[in-house]
């Protein structure tokens, strides 16, 4: 995460710094000719799964992953609270952990992020009382380590979730990690791995996939380095970490952003270099409303968009992937792990940096740095639930290279779940639109042909209004339409088509099971601790045939889910 001007939309959805090119549509989208003035229930738009789609590809478990980081309240005051009257015996706050399982989440980054890259991991092990405070760099905070990997490990356990273990490559590297590997995954019987079953964990963990430092690009990161020196580093890191176990799978450092200049050459430089070795390559893109403070159109219509923008990250990432795989005469595809993503309003932040920062600047000072403060903690509008439903759609388009995401963070800090000390805990608007695709995206995933009234927008040009993707478990016979309308003006009526889905034996096959949607009137609505349903998804009132074909209307600025099954 980076701590200045992180956001890829801050820096490619600006007027003055458009590309020449415009940004193509998503896969399968066309634009029509279609006005988008006149009856909004006469239908204006199409989905359709034609007999002869090919799938994009499965659906993999980790699409749906999250962050946690050492970062405001996420840890401490988010999932870790021992005097919150719901916490358990290691200190878990229930009531967030019941929300993280009702949310979905299937993998969780730890435990950074910019945190990472000053962190010693040996400081969160043992027993609390002889645990080191440190200063945390990269927040400016103090680090008290009454959390570390065991008490992840445990935390882990009780969510249902895999961890990807991040190791510290800014003022650390090789020896760390490998020391790291084997008191996380090492058998009994040398030191590492016997210290940690001292610390009550017998069995090895068995965390699999792990991420080579964190944003080693960005010059606000502890020890950042070029493009070469990573490479050199990630490569021989790699090459060790796989020495002790072949089974890993390793996530390189992409860019920290497509704002940066080295964007593109970046990861093609590391990926040439350590391709042998790495499995995943990092992506970061974060978005927000540029105009949020004076509510202006035309920034809103642009922040709607924000999956084009994805889309195109996706596209550069990956072509750069594959010139590294040609360059080593390769067969394997690097895949990617869009391991930060999300919509944060990191304006505030930068306001906020930037204001420590000049007083910083006054002379030496001596005085305490905070313990878990408040830092970053967005609070989500309908619009922003919207985008990240949008955002969703784009990855699960696209899960034949993304094959990992962490929707950064869980806890607090820019995230679906919201806790306050010693008190409730409640679901962000952004928590509905994840929810539904990691509770019911299964099987393989669909880039429908979608026929799309155009919208105008000052980043991006014309782009379709509407977009969607569908999942299909032929096994199970159950799927799921996702599809959001990223007008901020008009509503579109859709005529929706799944006939063609595979494995239907013909007429009188498919049912439809929950639908609905989520929109207001207001989009700069929210939820809060007072009113935290203000905003929720609400039925969607449709009826579809038993051929798999229905009409619905989005409201502007709206997503919708459609569950069906066989």
């Amino acid at each position: 995460m980076t701590t200045h001007n992180s956001q890829y939309s801050a820096e490619t959805t600006h007027p003055d710094k458009q590309e020449s090119s415009p940004v193509p549509t998503a896969a399968g989208t066309t634009a029509s000719n279609v006005s988008t003035t006149g009856n909004a229930t006469t239908p204006d738009a199409s989905i359709a799964l034609n007999a002869d789609a090919t799938p994009v590809a499965d659906v993999p478990p980790r699409l749906f992953g999250s962050f946690v980081e050492h970062l405001g309240r996420c840890v401490y005051g988010g999932i870790y609270e021992p005097s919150h009257p719901t916490a358990d015996e290691n200190g878990f706050r229930q009531d967030v952990l019941d929300l993280v399982k009702e949310l979905g989440v299937t993998c969780v980054r730890y435990p950074g992020g910019n945190f990472v890259s000053n962190y010693n991991w040996e400081d969160g092990i043992g027993p609390r009382e002889n645990r080191p405070m440190r200063r945390d760099l990269a927040w400016h905070c103090t680090e008290t380590n009454e959390m570390g990997i065991d008490d992840f490990y445990r935390w882990s356990q009780k969510a249902g979730t895999e961890i990807m273990l991040a190791v510290n490559m800014g003022t650390r590297g090789l020896k760390a990690a490998l020391d790291e590997l084997e008191y996380v995954n090492g058998a009994p019987g040398t030191a590492w791995a016997d210290q940690r079953v001292a610390n009550g964990i017998e069995e090895p963990m068995d965390i699999r996939m792990w991420c080579i430092g964190n944003e080693m690009d960005g010059p606000w990161q502890v020890g950042h380095m070029s493009p070469e020196e990573y490479a050199g580093a990630v490569d021989k890191v790699a090459h060790a970490m796989k020495l002790a176990e072949s089974g890993l799978e390793l996530v390189a450092c992409g860019s920290s952003g497509a704002y940066m200049p080295t964007f593109g050459t970046w990861e093609k430089t590391v990926l040439t270099k350590a391709y042998e070795n790495l499995d995943f390559v990092s992506c970061h893109a974060y978005y927000f409303d540029r105009g949020h403070k004076t509510r202006a159109a035309a920034s809103m219509q642009d922040f709607l968009a924000s999956s084009e923008d994805m889309t195109k990250f996706i596209a550069t990432v990956s072509d750069a992937a594959d010139q590294a795989r040609e360059a080593n005469n390769g067969t394997k595809d690097i895949a990617l792990s869009f391991d930060e993503w999300g919509v944060w309003y990191s304006d505030k932040w930068n306001e906020q940096e930037d204001q420590w920062k000049a007083e910083a600047a006054q002379g030496l000072h001596h005085e305490p740095w905070p313990k878990s403060p408040h830092l970053l903690e967005d609070i989500y509008t309908a619009a922003d639930a919207v985008v990240e439903g949008s955002l969703m759609i784009t990855l699960l388009k696209h899960c034949d290279r993304v094959r990992s995401a962490s929707r950064a963070q869980l806890v607090n800090v820019i995230a679906p779940i919201m806790a306050e000390e010693h008190g409730p805990a409640w679901r962000q608007t952004t928590f509905y639109p994840f929810a539904e695709a990691a509770l019911h995206a299964r099987g393989q995933a669909y880039a429908p042909a979608i026929s799309s009234p155009t919208i105008h927008t000052e980043a991006y040009g014309d782009v379709p209004a509407i977009d969607a993707v569908v999942t299909w478990d032929e096994q199970a016979r159950t799927g799921l339409l996702l599809a959001v309308n990223r007008d901020a003006n008009t509503p579109h009526t859709l005529t929706i088509d799944l006939s063609g889905l595979p494995g239907l034996p013909g007429l009188g096959t498919l049912a439809l099971g929950k639908a609905q949607l989520l929109h207001e009137d207001d989009p700069y609505r929210t939820n809060t601790a007072e009113a935290p349903e203000a905003v929720t998804p609400q039925p969607l009132g449709i009826a579809m045939n038993a051929t798999g074909t229905c009409t619905a209307t989005l409201p502007a600025i709206s997503w919708i889910s459609v569950e069906f099954h066989g």
